[in-house]
This record gives C-alpha cells, structure tokens and sequence, in this order.
C-alpha cells in the first residue's frame, strides 16, 4: 500500500498543467483566420467562375455566311439584268368601212343615166382595203400598257457569287424605352434580301434574345444600302444576315 509521500509524487503540480485561453487563441487564431479566408476565397472564386464559364459555353457562335465556289461549266446560264418583258404583240381588225362604190352591172342603153359614172381603178381597190377612223363611239378598246414589269421572286438561301454584297450605308435601331427602362440587353440576326440595285427588298428575323427588338432591327434593316452581290460580270440578288446588338451604356 503506498504511502502518503508516494502520493503526492505522483500527483503532478498545479503549475505543470497545461494552460489554454486568451494567450493561446491569440497564437493560433491568425493562422486558422488566413487559412479559412483562402478558403472562402477560393470557394467564391469557383462559385462566380463557373457562372461564367456556363454563360460564354451556353453563347452560339456568330452564324456565317458559307461560300461555295462553282467552276463556270457546272453553272448554268446567267440570269438576265432586265426584269421586264416583251409586250405581246396582240392584232386588233379594225372597223369594216362599207365600200363608196358599187360593182359595175350591164343595163341597155336607155336606162343609163348621163350623170353616173364609172369608178376608177384606185376607187375599186379602196373597196379590198378598209380604212379604220378614230372617233368618239362607246365602242370598247383594248388598251395595252408598255413597260410591263415582272415580280421579282425571292432568291434562294443559297446563291453562288464572286463578290458579296458590302454594306455602303448602315443604320443603328432605335432602343425600345420599355427595354431600356427594364435593362433588357440582346442580339437580333435579320436576313435581307438584297435586290440587283444593292437595295433591300424584304427582312427576317432569324433569331431574336429578345422580341421586343425585332421591329426596330426590321426597320433598320430595310433603311441599308449595299453593292450588289456579283456573279459572270452581272448583278445578282442574295440573301445576307446582319446581326444588330442591343446594349447599354454601363
């Protein structure tokens, strides 16, 4: 049975006791604050950069306009410059003119008056040859109007040329308040259709962020001037996309 000296040797001191509180949160609190602000750091820096990240991949690229180059023999005859055509020819009889003379008849002598005459030779042949006169008759007429233009058809998506239409005159759309009041921002692609002249003749909405800038694009569109699209020396009519972006100052 140990004793009581034994005891109190075994019993370690009060003042060997390890000491934890205000000194040793002073030392180690700097060392555990830097490494959980890198944390967080790191943790926002993931959260903010995969936002985007998912937004530039979720983006479509630009569309582009494809090109295919044709030798000239797998072409076909160029189309013409002219839209107008011939105008038919239509062959009108005119008014049958009821002959000045009669048609010579053998009567005896006694019956022949001394006033009449015999017609001349031009006067019978005036008989096989009407005369047409204008007048003021309620008659109908056929009135045939020169300078008759044909429509002009779309063109198809794709149309093989040497030289693509070049923007001479651009217009800028106007911001739709409402949009800008509610800060929307976005990209609208319109296809015009680009005449012989260089003029545009009609524009679509390819695609559209937003459909509250489809009217002011269209517009816009309409109020281009291009060079006409070139193919075999000649003008030609094509389609071209114009993207037309919608931002806010910052």
């Amino acid at each position: 049975m140990a004793t009581k000296a034994e005891l109190a040797i075994q019993a370690p001191a009060l003042e060997e006791r390890p000491i934890y509180g205000a000194p040793e949160l002073k030392r180690l609190y700097q060392k555990y604050f830097t490494a959980g602000f890198l944390i967080a750091v790191v943790i926002h820096a993931l959260i903010i950069g995969g936002y985007y990240l998912a937004q530039a991949l979720q983006k479509e690229e630009q569309p582009t306009i494809t090109v295919r180059i044709l030798k000239y023999s797998e072409l076909g005859p160029p189309p013409s410059i002219t839209n107008t055509q011939a105008t038919p020819q239509i062959a009108v009889s005119g008014p049958v003119v009821k002959p000045s003379v009669g048609v010579p008849v053998p009567v005896p002598d006694a019956e022949v008056s001394p006033e009449q005459t015999i017609a001349s030779q031009q006067e019978l042949s005036s008989i096989s040859s009407p005369i047409a006169t204008t007048g003021v008759g309620g008659g109908d007429s056929i009135v045939i109007a020169s300078d008759v233009k044909v429509e002009e058809e779309p063109p198809p998506d794709f149309v093989p040329v040497e030289k693509l239409p070049v923007p001479v005159k651009t217009v800028v759309p106007e911001y739709p308040e409402l949009a800008r009041r509610a800060g929307l921002e976005g990209t609208v692609w319109v296809k015009i259709w680009v005449d012989k002249e260089g003029k545009p003749r009609k524009a679509l909405v390819m695609k559209s962020d937003a459909e509250i800038f489809n009217q002011p694009a269209t517009e816009a569109a309409m109020k281009f001037v291009f060079t006409p699209a070139i193919m075999n020396n000649g003008p030609v009519a094509v389609w071209v996309s114009i993207p037309f972006k919608f931002t806010l100052k910052k």
